[in-house]
C-alpha cells in the first residue's frame, strides 16, 4: 500500500514492482486504487505524469482513501504528508512492514503505539527510509568536488551498499540496545554528528 503516489510514492511503487512486490493499493490528493490482484504500476505512473494524480486512471479500481491506511498488507508506505498516523490509526494498521517515506508520517502518541507492537509491526523509520535523495545528493557534491562522475549503475550500487548498511546498524543497535528502531536510528545518527563536530573542534 502506498499512500501519497507523488515523487516519492512513484519511486517507491517503482522500486516494490521491479523487486516482485506486488503493489495492491495507491492514494494521492485526487483519491486511492486498489486492485487485489496488483495494479498496473508502470501503466500508472505514466497517467500518472500525463495527468499529474491517479485520478482517471480506472472507475473501477477507486476505493475510500480514508480507509487505504489500515488495510491488510505486507508493506505500508506512507510517502505524502507528515502526521497522517494518529494513535488511533496505528492501533488499526493491519502492515507488517511500515516504511516512513514521508517526514515525520507518524505522531508521537502513534510512535509509543507503535513501540508496543513492535514485534507485529517493523517499523523503517524516516531517518533512514526516505534518507535516499540526500545520500544521492551527496554523492553529487563529492563527484563535483573531483570532478569524476560515475555511471547510474555506479550511483545505485553506492547507495544500495550505503542504505543496506546503514538498515544493518540499525538493526543492531536496537537489538543490542532493546530499543525501539526509532530511538536505535536516532541514537547512531545524533551520535556521528557529535562525533564528526567533535573532530573539527565544534565543541565543547
Amino acid at each position: 500500500m502506498i499512500q501519497g503516489f507523488g515523487n516519492v510514492g512513484s519511486y517507491a511503487a517503482s522500486e516494490l514492482h521491479r523487486a516482485g512486490v506486488k503493489v495492491t493499493a495507491v492514494s494521492d490528493h485526487s483519491g486511492a486504487l486498489y486492485c487485489g490482484s496488483g495494479l498496473d504500476i508502470p501503466g500508472l505512473m505514466r497517467h500518472a505524469q500525463r495527468h499529474g494524480s491517479i485520478a482517471g486512471f480506472s472507475s473501477e479500481l477507486r476505493c475510500d482513501p480514508d480507509g487505504i491506511l489500515t488495510m491488510p498488507c505486507d508493506i505500508l508506505v506512507p510517502a505524502a504528508m507528515e502526521q497522517v498516523i494518529d494513535a488511533a490509526t496505528a492501533e488499526k494498521l493491519q502492515c507488517r512492514i511500515l516504511a516512513e517515506g514521508a517526514n515525520g508520517p507518524t505522531t508521537p502518541a502513534a510512535d509509543l503505539v507503535l513501540a508496543q507492537r513492535e514485534k507485529e509491526i517493523f517499523l523503517i523509520p524516516d531517518i533512514l527510509c526516505n534518507s535516499g535523495g540526500v545520500v544521492v545528493s551527496y554523492f553529487e557534491w563529492v563527484q563535483d568536488l573531483q570532478q569524476l562522475f560515475w555511471t547510474e549503475e555506479e550511483v545505485t550500487r553506492r547507495e544500495y551498499d550505503l542504505l543496506d548498511r546503514a538498515f544493518a546498524q540499525m538493526v543492531s543497535r536496537a537489538r543490542q540496545d532493546g530499543v525501539f528502531n526509532r530511538t536505535a536510528a536516532m541514537a547512531i545518527g545524533v551520535e556521528r554528528v557529535r562525533a564528526g563536530k567533535n573532530t573539527r573542534g565544534l565543541f565543547p
